[in-house]
């Protein structure tokens, strides 16, 4: 496949154009690229640059949720081309979400699971008000490499806390990262917890997320 092809899906993932996206994954498919290679040198390749032009300050929050609706678009189509060739759609690794019991708050969470998703992780999202239990049982039943917990409120962080010790009694902290956000959330208390990750906003989470699995130690994508 040209260059030009792959810059193109960059590109409509960088300019948040779903339709184009859509689009130039349909062509390159009918054309007989591997729904792989495209997946991986277009489309995570423009989602990747978003990160870089947000982490420079050149790209905003409505900017990132455009590329991710392009991502979005753009892995609707591949991913017909992976089940039709019986074949999963390579995962950065599948991470489960949710909000500490109590806590009935949706936006940041959601946020974190569609830029994971568009960022090629597989995201399962367990919703709001989600006993640490369910966090522990979910993240064994899909094998999870990360488990993600928001909380809003002073009150339900303590909750974080109670994932975390979920995860040990179940015997899956050795091969489960927990990362942890939220408005009152810090990195003192990520610390404090023993989660492996605190993220400020929702696309250091990404990074975090990404560093984790590479290797990287620990509470280092928040700044309070």
């Amino acid at each position: 496949m040209p260059e030009a092809d792959f810059v193109a899906m960059q590109q409509s993932v960088v300019e948040g154009a779903p339709e184009r996206a859509r689009e130039l994954a349909r062509q390159a498919l009918e054309a007989g690229a591997g729904a792989a290679e495209v997946l991986e040198q277009g489309f995570l390749a423009g989602i990747r640059e978003v990160g870089t032009q947000y982490a420079q300050g050149k790209m905003f929050l409505p900017d990132m949720m455009a590329a991710a609706e392009a991502m979005k678009a753009a892995v609707g189509v591949l991913d017909v081309a992976f089940l039709a060739a019986g074949e999963n759609r390579p995962a950065a690794g599948t991470v489960v979400l949710g909000t500490t019991k109590g806590d009935i708050h949706e936006i940041g969470k959601a946020l974190v699971g569609t830029l994971l998703s568009a960022n090629g992780f597989r995201v399962h999202d367990l919703g709001v008000d989600v006993a640490a239990e369910v966090f522990a049982e979910k993240a064994r039943e899909l094998g999870a490499d990360i488990v993600g917990v928001s909380a809003l409120l002073t009150t339900t962080m303590q909750g974080q806390r109670k994932v975390v010790e979920a995860l040990e009694r179940a015997g899956l902290r050795p091969q489960v990262k927990v990362i942890v956000g939220g408005a009152p959330v810090t990195r003192r208390w990520a610390e404090e917890i023993g989660a492996d990750g605190f993220g400020k906003d929702a696309f250091s989470s990404v990074a975090l997320a990404r560093g984790l699995l590479n290797g990287h130690a620990a509470v280092t994508a928040g700044g309070k």
